[in-house]
């Protein structure tokens, strides 16, 4: 019976292994296919895709997802708080991010990536590529653009996108890093846009400042946690007398 068993779990593992080892060969194929059809320096074994997302110009946000291998590190997605802009300008935010990204990249002596991918046409993709210049690396990264409408991909100073199979395995792979930025950036996105409603509602607290209402966002997340919060957890974070004014402002509007 310990010896079936154990024929069992080594049957399992050899599988769960071969299952692997076929997983990577084909992501390694989409890679070296993807090398070709877009004619890149190196195989993208690093690829770093950048997003901006803001609503009326409003929390204007950046993220910055990391594929290795064709897989997702997510240990290495960054996300930004745009703050060279206050209104809507794509362009000027994507020169931001892209600057911030690369100056600490060189300043720390970390590899540069195989491949940029710039969530955006041909407007998003020259501001990057600005910086990139600035930075003296542009000649050193492969960099594209990828617009939503058609799913067109560009390539710096050329105006005639290159147009991947539908249903290639290299054109899932650049969506899945896309979405994957996009996703990243509209959820910090949303979490700004609700820590800046839990921010004004805490000013209309007398007494309570800056720093505490920083404090109350960190801890509790939402004006529900903190409407519902213990008065001796309450009390450890902010002390008695601020607790107090919490309490009494909450208890003074009308329910429903």
């Amino acid at each position: 019976l310990v010896d079936m068993s154990l024929k069992n779990l080594l049957f399992f593992k050899k599988n769960l292994y071969n299952e692997k080892k076929e997983r990577k060969t084909k992501k390694l194929s989409v890679l070296i296919d993807l090398k070709n059809k877009l004619n890149l320096k190196k195989i993208p074994f690093h690829i770093e895709c950048f997003d901006i997302s803001n609503i009326q110009g409003k929390n204007t946000v950046a993220s910055m997802v990391l594929f290795k291998d064709g897989y997702p590190n997510k240990k290495e997605y960054r996300k930004y708080k745009i703050r060279s802009v206050d209104k809507p300008d794509d362009f000027e935010s994507m020169r931001e991010v892209v600057s911030r990204r690369y100056t600490r990249i060189i300043r720390e002596g970390n590899p540069l990536p195989d491949l940029i991918i710039i969530d955006g046409g041909k407007g998003q993709l020259s501001s990057a590529c600005d910086i990139l210049k600035e930075l003296k690396v542009y000649n050193k990264i492969n960099i594209i653009g990828i617009a939503k409408k058609l799913e067109e991909i560009y390539f710096p100073n050329d105006s005639i996108p290159v147009l991947l199979g539908k249903k290639s395995e290299q054109l899932k792979l650049i969506q899945n890093i896309r979405n994957e930025a996009h996703r990243f950036a509209i959820n910090y996105h949303k979490q700004l846009r609700s820590n800046t409603f839990i921010q004004s509602e805490l000013e209309e607290i007398y007494g309570i400042g800056d720093k505490t209402r920083g404090k109350l966002i960190r801890a509790f997340g939402s004006i529900e946690n903190i409407k519902k919060a213990d008065r001796k957890d309450l009390i450890k974070l902010v002390g008695k007398e601020k607790t107090e004014k919490i309490i009494r402002y909450y208890s003074s509007i009308p329910k429903g």
